[in-house]
């Protein structure tokens, strides 16, 4: 069964963070169905992530996520924009991540924030960071401003679905590609070439 693994770094309850992950979820289930995903909320998991930073020792609850995610067949990773970057507790849960955990995973980055001038923050911070750890990053990063949210809920104006749609359908390709490829050639990182056939794009 394929596993997806999604974090969220969302501080509220509830979150226009979480919001935009289960809306990716979403479509990347539609595309992969019968996917299991396992939600990490990473405000629940605050406190041990300090202590973890300070001790060098995670909590069960911890452990069991960051564990998940190396074994993951796919990542989400959302996280709210702070000062033009990903929030701090996004980074220090990823600051726990073993460099070597994510090579050749297919991840899926999104945000939120309050204006869509904070949109960049994908390029210059969050993509970044995951080619730190030689993950394979969809070319769709989706962005959600204040404005791109109805009132109960729903995305309703601009392309915000069409890009939510586009982007489960990359990372649902690339899952694809892997499982075809097997998982014992999961460290092979996809030349930058092959990733526009292997998406369908070409």
């Amino acid at each position: 069964m394929t596993e997806l693994v999604v974090v969220s770094a969302g501080l509220g309850v509830p979150s226009s963070t979480r919001l935009l992950a289960d809306r990716l979820t979403e479509a990347v289930r539609a595309e992969l169905p019968g996917t299991s995903v396992r939600f990490v909320e990473l405000r629940e998991l605050a406190g041990a992530i300090a202590n973890h930073l300070v001790t060098g020792f995670p909590n069960p609850a911890l452990r069991e996520a960051i564990d998940a995610m190396a074994r993951a067949d796919g990542l989400i990773a959302v996280t709210p924009v702070f000062s033009a970057s990903y929030s701090g507790l996004f980074k220090s849960f990823f600051d726990l991540i073993d460099p070597d955990a994510l090579t050749g995973t297919p991840v899926l980055i999104a945000a939120t924030g309050g204006t869509p001038r904070h949109s960049l923050a994908l390029e210059h911070a969050v993509r970044p960071l995951f080619s730190y750890f030689r993950a394979l990053v969809v070319p769709t990063a989706v962005f959600a401003a204040s404005e791109d949210w109805g009132s109960e809920g729903d995305a309703y104006t601009g392309d915000l679905p069409r890009r939510i749609g586009r982007a489960g359908t990359e990372l649902a390709g690339l899952v694809r590609d892997r499982a075809a490829r097997g998982q014992g050639d999961g460290d092979e990182v996809v030349p930058f070439a092959r990733q526009p056939a292997d998406l369908g794009l070409d």
